[in-house]
């Protein structure tokens, strides 16, 4: 696939870039370009990312850094037997438990919450730093959820952290699932309340809270430009049957003033043909009347020369 030109594979993280040493440099070069465009397009084009992560999988399947990212491009597209398994890959390549609470959720993915709620009572998770733990708490919700164990999701968030008013990177998810399974289970007043405190904390626009809150206080957004698309429709939709029935009007009038028309030349050449047609009539009475006079005069000789001869 091709790589944009101002990519040049300097932006990766300077630990994965490290790791990339062990490769010759054109390649690395090469997997350190596709590293950079699965970063860019994981939000965006997940589809995109994950094309490109298989290219630098291709390249060099044997560095921890390539298999991780594999390993998210798959999970962003929803490909979560494909995600657990270059995880595990990567895990064992570093000895890191950093990927343990994706890993639960790729089994909650799979259809398998019990198995996600057991990694959640792992000794891995005492060794995650504050914000693997609050995700491990995130996924373990959610797995509660999935078994329709509402009353248990909610407990399950309840911690310190989500408690606490400091505003952390994780703060705002997990006010936001605290308030979504509030409101699942009922508890409409308390979860208006957290879905404000997620918006608080959601600086940078990472969960829909703002929407979930207007939309719990009745207020609609209209998009500007749907609205007048259809309003166009609707006056198209008035305009159409007005326009027809007006036409065929017009058209019919026309027909009939045409119609109207050929009536009356008929008419008139009707009129001018009978005066004609009397005058050829005129003309051969008086062509008979003649013959008819010669042929008397004609026997009348005749009779004559009959009696001179006598």
């Amino acid at each position: 696939m091709p790589i944009p030109e101002d990519v040049t594979g300097e932006e990766i993280d300077k630990d994965v870039r490290q790791e990339l040493l062990s490769l010759p440099k054109g390649l690395a070069e090469d997997v350190a370009k596709n590293l950079v465009m699965v970063a860019r397009l994981i939000d965006e084009d997940p589809e995109g990312a994950y094309a490109y992560s298989k290219i630098a999988l291709r390249l060099a399947s044997r560095v921890a850094a390539v298999r991780e990212a594999a390993g998210f491009a798959a999970y962003a597209n929803q490909k979560y037997s494909e995600a657990l398994a270059e995880f595990r890959a990567a895990r064992r390549m570093t000895g890191s438990v950093d990927l343990w609470p994706v890993m639960a959720d790729c089994e909650r993915g799979l259809g398998r919450p019990e198995k996600a709620l057991e990694m959640a009572g792992a000794p891995e998770v005492h060794k995650l730093d504050k914000a693997g733990q609050v995700e491990m708490r995130l996924v373990a919700a959610g797995a509660r959820r999935d078994m329709d164990q509402l009353d248990a999701a909610i407990v399950t968030l309840q911690s310190p952290e989500l408690a606490s008013n400091t505003v952390q990177p994780w703060t705002a998810r997990l006010r936001y699932a605290y308030a979504d399974a509030l409101l699942a289970a009922g508890r409409e007043g308390e979860a208006r309340e957290w879905f404000a405190k997620a918006v608080e904390s959601d600086k940078d626009g990472s969960t829909d809270a703002s929407d979930r809150l207007a939309e719990m206080d009745g207020v609609a957004f209209v998009d500007a430009f749907v609205e007048d698309d259809d309003e166009d429709d609707e006056r198209d939709d008035v305009a159409e049957p007005q326009e027809a029935p007006v036409a065929d009007e017009v058209e019919a009038d026309i027909d009939d003033e045409d119609d109207e028309d050929e009536v009356e030349d008929e008419d008139d050449d009707i009129e001018d043909v009978a005066p004609e047609a009397e005058a050829e009539v005129e003309a051969d009475d008086e062509v008979e009347t003649d013959f008819d006079a010669k042929e008397d005069i004609v026997k009348e000789d005749v009779v004559k020369e009959e009696d001179d001869k006598d």
